[in-house]
């Protein structure tokens, strides 16, 4: 495994609540931030006197970026990953993503994670059938490498968009 996967593997971890990546490559770093069961928007700081309760964001309303190309852009991912854009009318419907562990983790200016150097960002969309989809984008004549399988993971595989934006696919285990 290479050594970013391992950086990764040891971050992500944190990012979803769960220490099973951690001791499934035993590493020796404890977890920063413990495990809660509050809700997601409230929990109690233990590290404060008296429990005080800290606000939290309860996931993520939008990702935006920029383009060379928004419209063009915007009808890739519309045609080939199924997200519905911003609607620009009133009675039009938002992308539902479904509920489930987001990681948010940010990397060093200098990784090479997300493949161009000039590339300051990468999202990572979680998927029901990693093979299903590979094959759907494959035959849109989209260049798609992977998958790659960890064990207590999934299943991810890697592509771009038109404009060069990284995409990582992940299939949770």
């Amino acid at each position: 495994m290479n050594v970013k996967r391992r950086q990764f593997l040891q971050i992500f971890p944190s990012a979803v609540g769960s220490g099973f990546i951690l001791s499934q490559f035993e590493s020796a770093m404890p977890a920063e931030n413990p495990v809660q069961s509050a809700s997601p928007a409230k929990a109690v700081d233990k590290g404060e006197p008296g429990g005080i309760q800290m606000e939290k964001v309860a996931g993520i309303g939008g990702l935006f970026f920029r383009s060379h190309d928004p419209k063009a852009l915007g009808k890739w991912y519309q045609q080939h990953l199924g997200i519905d854009l911003t609607p620009t009318s009133e009675g039009g419907t938002v992308w539902q993503q479904e509920a489930g562990p987001t990681s948010f983790s940010p990397f060093p200016e200098t990784t090479k994670y997300f493949g161009d150097p000039n590339k300051a960002w990468m999202v990572s969309f979680r998927v029901h059938d990693l093979d299903k989809m590979v094959a759907q984008l494959r035959s849109a004549g989209i260049e798609v490498k992977g998958p790659e399988s960890y064990v207590n993971i999934g299943h991810f595989a890697r592509l771009h968009d038109p404009e060069g934006n990284p995409i990582e696919l992940w299939q949770p285990a």
